[in-house]
């Protein structure tokens, strides 16, 4: 068996859903935090039911050095107005939790899921971030480290929906199905339309749907 080596895993939630934040998440694995998370079932988060990930959370963050980034939906939207690319703006947060993890612990090497050119986050990094030697790849969540990373930032999007539905009183679907549309809808009755922002990616179809 090849040797393991320590290295930092990075992944976002919440690109694909019209509400809440956009979270990036970076996780750094040795060779004993590597045999904690698989022995606890840590995979892809989009194979693991929300209330799962709740419970893999504190596992994660006890055994491991690591960094979330939420942006939030005004945050979001201010961003993407000034970007106009996702792209960028998630090499920006991917290079963020990279440059904080490597201001606790040193890592030559980091792991990411490729969402566009490998050099928009290798432009983004930091002092620190230059030395590291950086790879994307396709379906990355493979990696026990990018799965690590893919559950913290599920996990921080379903606390930020659940604080957004208690602020709200509204019910706040995730992804984009029909249901998101009904619940814009509601949200616009009690607050009008000009808050809408505050809950929503603005720059989806959805939004101009309703």
């Amino acid at each position: 068996m090849s040797e393991f080596v320590t290295h930092i895993g990075t992944d976002e939630s919440g690109k694909g859903d019209f509400f809440g934040p956009l979270v990036i998440a970076g996780v750094m694995v040795d060779e004993k935090a590597a045999k904690i998370f698989l022995d606890a079932g840590i995979k892809d988060s989009k194979k693991v039911t929300d209330k799962k990930i709740l419970t893999l959370e504190p596992l994660i963050k006890e055994n491991s050095v690591y960094s979330v980034i939420a942006i939030s939906n005004p945050k979001y939207n201010e961003l993407y107005g000034k970007i106009k690319n996702l792209n960028r703006l998630l090499a920006w947060g991917h290079a963020r939790v990279i440059e904080n993890i490597l201001t606790e612990q040193t890592c030559e090497y980091v792991l990411s899921d490729q969402f566009g050119d490998e050099s928009l986050i290798k432009s983004a990094l930091m002092e620190k971030g230059k030395t590291v030697r950086l790879e994307q790849m396709h379906r990355a969540e493979s990696d026990i480290a990018v799965a690590a990373a893919s559950i913290l930032a599920r996990a921080e999007f379903v606390h930020r929906i659940q604080k957004m539905e208690n602020t709200f009183g509204v019910k706040f679907p995730k992804g984009c199905a029909p249901q998101v549309k009904v619940s814009a809808k509601e949200f616009i009755e009690k607050y009008g339309k000009d808050r809408l922002f505050e809950v929503c990616k603005t720059h989806f179809k959805t939004y101009k749907e309703v």
